[in-house]
């Protein structure tokens, strides 16, 4: 058998814990020297250092007035991509729209007295970076989830960068995504020069001043590296799913779940924590089973031997707190009452309720965004939202009437920390 069936206890938790925490955790020594090498030659160097590295790591011969994606190529792009599947991508689209939409701020003004006000301004930030890899398999679901919320937000600037093919193309499914959620300019650039590039700005790319967006150790190791130079979304791991089931859950949606994010790569975690140790040993059969008939079995056998487990918990309290030590990026709540239970939950990046509800409704379609926290940074990270692209201004507005009201309270306030010209500044106004 791939995945291990287990007696839930405070030992497990921590062994679990600590193995998750490891994932993709290396030695990146080497990969900060690499990825330093790449942000310095491109600050130095700009267009030209791109082009070098798309050449050496893409294998596209690109100039500079190549680089950028042309409307002719964006119409040939529509033209490619399947009717349907275009279709399915609008509908999809229009659900993440609606969603961010809600989350929309507004700031505001409060009255503090004898016409006195203070407030805060929202504003969006003026140039959103996007990265989104290339690789076997083309994302456009990612492409829509984190270019949307910066269009929601009115940025008014969405440059997005993304490998080109060997031929100098980009994807068409990727275009027709990318020019649906919103994007204003398509580069074609990938890995750590793309973030080099959209953190530092050449002759071509524009320097943004926030980048989101997946990649590989590469990628995530430039955006650590150019983080306070510009904004990032935030750290990202391997993906997970944790799923809470007691025995009115279906075994083989249960089964079916698992593997929907175990055949994300060979470190990818999915967990099942039941109060049933006959659901426990259905999902285990029904993983087995579907595991091997599945296309990406090598992925999954690699990933359900060493990063997924099937606990069995004496109740249902315990499976909570089993979950929020673990804080997981996806938490399905397959049990009868999911609504009591979601009370409960502090800590987790998305929540799924009840057995119609399975994850990747939310990875495609339902409108809440896909970019999670993942590694357990769900206890204090929070998923991609239109509130990450902008910023906010605080607003002081006191008249004369209203700074006579309390001048004597701020200068007294300078006076004690032995900020003298601070306590100058107040009094000057209304003392000779």
């Amino acid at each position: 058998m791939k995945c291990k069936l287990v007696k839930g206890n405070k030992e497990n938790l921590k062994e679990l814990c600590g193995k998750l925490g490891a994932r993709g955790k290396m030695d990146l020594g080497p990969i900060i020297d690499t990825v330093n090498g790449v942000l310095d030659d491109i600050k130095t160097n700009g267009d030209e250092a791109v082009l070098k590295y798309t050449k050496m790591f893409d294998k596209a011969e690109l100039t500079p007035a190549t680089m950028k994606v042309t409307p002719e190529e964006i119409e040939a792009g529509f033209k490619a991509v399947d009717p349907d599947l275009l279709e399915v991508m609008k509908k999809a689209a229009a659900n993440i729209r609606a969603f961010h939409e809600k989350q929309r701020e507004e700031g505001f003004m409060m009255e503090v007295g004898k016409g006195a006000q203070v407030g805060v301004k929202v504003r969006p930030i003026g140039v959103a970076g996007v990265y989104v890899p290339g690789g076997t398999a083309p994302l456009p679901s990612t492409v829509l989830m984190d270019v949307i919320p910066a269009s929601v937000a009115g940025v008014p600037r969405i440059v997005f960068c993304t490998p080109p093919q060997k031929d100098g193309t980009i994807a068409p499914v990727i275009l027709a995504a990318a020019t649906i959620a919103g994007a204003t300019e398509i580069y074609k650039v990938g890995g750590s020069q793309a973030i080099a590039a959209m953190a530092y700005g050449t002759e071509t790319i524009p320097r943004v001043d926030k980048i989101c967006g997946p990649g590989n150790i590469y990628v995530n190791t430039a955006k650590r590296l150019v983080f306070g130079q510009v904004d990032i979304d935030m750290f990202a791991g391997p993906s997970e799913i944790l799923i809470i089931a007691d025995d009115s859950a279906n075994p083989e949606f249960v089964a079916a779940d698992m593997l929907s994010q175990a055949e994300h790569d060979r470190i990818a975690s999915a967990i099942v924590l039941t109060t049933s140790e006959k659901l426990a040993n259905d999902v285990l059969e029904a993983v087995d089973r579907r595991s091997d008939e599945a296309a990406r079995n090598e992925i999954l056998a690699s990933s359900l031997e060493n990063y997924c487990s099937i606990i069995v918990c004496d109740d249902l309290d315990t499976a909570i707190d089993f979950s929020e030590e673990i804080a997981p990026e996806h938490l399905e709540l397959v049990v009868s009452n999911p609504e009591e239970v979601l009370a409960k939950i502090n800590n987790a990046g998305a929540v799924f309720l009840g057995s119609y509800s399975p994850e990747p409704l939310g990875d495609y379609f339902a409108g809440p965004n896909h970019t999670l926290p993942t590694s357990g940074t769900a206890r204090f990270f929070s998923p991609l939202n239109t509130g990450d692209f902008y910023k906010k201004m605080s607003v002081i507005n006191y008249n004369e009437e209203s700074l006579r009201e309390v001048y004597e309270d701020v200068a007294k306030f300078a006076d004690s920390e032995g900020l003298t010209c601070h306590a100058a500044s107040i009094r000057t106004r209304f003392e000779k």
